[in-house]
């Protein structure tokens, strides 16, 4: 990142990336815009704490996000939860970036999640400590602002508490909830993965250098 940036906020964007796609990297891209953010560190998973294992291993998707971030001064990788055994949770990867040998307490950093994880918060290991630690961006459809009456009683009070309706520059190192609508693009790692074990092309819904790794280790094909 350039050195102006760094009074920017972080965007921090998890995920399995099991495989990385263009909803993926628009979604990145779109926040890094909206929000004013100084760039996205993208962290995939190693061993999710929440869902099935994910068909590709953990240094197979690391490097299948590497190759689709490539050239974008805006975007950057974060391993650790790769080179790890430990299950990965979002918590204790925030107080990891907190630390003062990584971005420290001072900065501002906004995860960026979709509403369909953010309507599933209060299932992630200690979830109000979460605000403690970032500002929370949620993507959501154009047209469809997050309606609170969706969410459970607990984390629609978090909403309304937290929400801030003008983004602007997220000064403050946590504790805010900003939302952001994203261009519509129905892709999803599922529909990916469904396509290459069926043998047909999942050409044009995530990166080439990605799609060429996969094919080069015959990634997601039924055997």
């Amino acid at each position: 990142m350039p050195p102006e940036a760094a009074r920017k906020p972080l965007g921090i964007f998890g995920g399995t990336f099991d495989p990385v796609h263009f909803g993926h990297l628009r979604l990145a891209e779109e926040a890094v815009d909206v929000l004013d953010l100084a760039g996205v560190r993208w962290i995939p998973a190693g061993r999710p704490a929440l869902r099935d294992a994910p068909r590709a291993g953990p240094r197979q998707r690391l490097e299948m996000v590497r190759l689709a971030i490539a050239g974008n001064p805006r975007f950057e990788l974060d391993p650790a939860e790769v080179e790890t055994s430990e299950p990965s949770y979002t918590v204790p990867t925030l107080e990891r970036l907190r630390r003062p040998d990584a971005c420290g307490p001072e900065m501002p950093l906004a995860l960026l999640v979709g509403f369909d994880a953010f309507a599933r918060l209060e299932e992630w290991h200690r979830w109000e400590r979460l605000f403690e630690l970032a500002h929370l961006a949620v993507a959501h459809r154009p047209g469809h602002a997050i309606d609170p009456e969706r969410l459970s009683p607990g984390l629609a009070a978090a909403f309304r508490r937290r929400l801030r309706r003008e983004p602007g520059r997220l000064a403050a190192p946590a504790g805010s909830i900003v939302t952001f609508a994203l261009t519509p693009l129905d892709i999803s790692a599922t529909r990916i993965r469904a396509l290459l074990a069926a043998g047909a092309s999942p050409r044009y819904l995530l990166p080439e250098a990605a799609l060429a790794h996969i094919h080069q280790h015959r990634f997601y094909t039924e055997t």
